[in-house]
């Protein structure tokens, strides 16, 4: 459903100053007072007024930007991800606004309205969001915004999105396939949706197997660090599992380094499976089975399908998009010898 703008003169009556002055004020001129100033500053957030979406209303000109929002810059994941972004946009002579929000729900706020009038349209991936008004709340009417792999309902933007529970599920009854009875589950954070779904999958899968199947979980982060607690973790238990599923790759490569400091073989005395593939996870010993998720190619896409909303505003059919994982078996999952 296409969304009414906020014009400049909507701005000026709520503010009750010229449409002259509103002008000036948003764009930084000296010879508007400061009480002003902070006046019309604060109606235009209100009101989520973009200059930019205005400007589109009457001319051609772009800013020929795109905002990318996203809860970390930091591992992997994230670099992929950036990197078939900026492909897509490269292709398109599109230039890049990155912010990231750490994971704080009123940084993402704060991030998501520093790109006002700044960007032609906007790429959102907000795991932790979850509450449909956050995204209208914060962000500025009629600017076209894509989401990736964020779970608002009802929320009135196009998502493109991961079946994480399909894909642990997939991975959960392979490893049991394999022979692997015993199952360690490493999660990812308490609050994150992904990490969520991740577990909710592993836990339906060991549920379809009462009796031959058991399920064991370990806290995690999604990074290193907790995957490596998680593994000191289970040394100390004292009794291994047969198996171990980490929530993301990163969470499984800080499995393997502390089983390896232990003196434990994967998969010899343990298996090893992770989620996302990331390009290290082919690459260290034993190569890590996971879920391939094609983190560059949901960057791309979720880029163009902006591209097509920015260039056609209103047309997108709102239409949730879901990507379903890939199982790629590797050295690390094959049952012990």
């Amino acid at each position: 459903m296409a969304k009414s703008a906020i014009t400049i003169k909507d701005v000026a009556r709520e503010a009750r100053v010229s449409v002259a002055t509103v002008s000036r004020a948003l764009n930084g001129h000296e010879n508007v007072a400061e009480p002003v100033r902070k006046l019309v500053l604060e109606v235009a957030e209100r009101l989520r007024y973009s200059p930019h979406a205005a400007a589109r209303s009457l001319s051609s000109r772009r800013t020929q930007t795109v905002g990318v929002v996203l809860p970390d810059l930091y591992g992997e994941f994230f670099s992929e991800l950036i990197r078939g972004i900026d492909g897509a946009a490269r292709a398109r002579r599109q230039h890049l606004l990155v912010s990231s929000y750490h994971g704080d729900p009123e940084e993402q706020g704060r991030a998501l309205r520093a790109m006002r009038g700044r960007v032609d349209g906007l790429l959102v991936l907000s795991p932790y969001a979850e509450r449909p008004g956050f995204l209208t709340d914060n962000l500025p009417q009629a600017l076209p915004t894509v989401l990736i792999n964020t779970h608002l309902p009802g929320a009135e933007y196009p998502v493109l999105s991961i079946d994480d529970h399909a894909g642990a599920v997939a991975m959960t009854e392979h490893l049991l396939a394999m022979g692997h009875r015993r199952i360690a589950f490493v999660g990812g954070p308490e609050l994150n949706f992904d990490a969520r779904e991740r577990l909710r999958g592993f836990r339906d899968a060991i549920a379809r197997h009462p009796g031959a199947a058991e399920g064991r979980e370990f806290p995690g982060q999604f990074d290193e660090a907790s995957g490596h607690r998680a593994g000191q973790a289970m040394l100390r238990a004292g009794t291994l599992p047969d198996a171990v599923f980490a929530a993301n790759d990163m969470t499984a490569l800080g499995c393997l380094y502390a089983f390896a400091q232990a003196g434990v073989r994967v998969p010899g005395d343990v298996a090893l499976a992770g989620f996302d593939d990331i390009p290290l996870a082919r690459f260290v010993h034993p190569s890590l089975t996971t879920m391939r998720v094609s983190i560059a190619g949901l960057g791309e896409q979720a880029m163009n399908r902006l591209l097509q909303s920015v260039d056609r505003p209103g047309a997108d059919s709102l239409q949730r998009q879901t990507l379903i994982p890939e199982l790629v078996v590797r050295d690390s999952s094959m049952p012990g010898s």
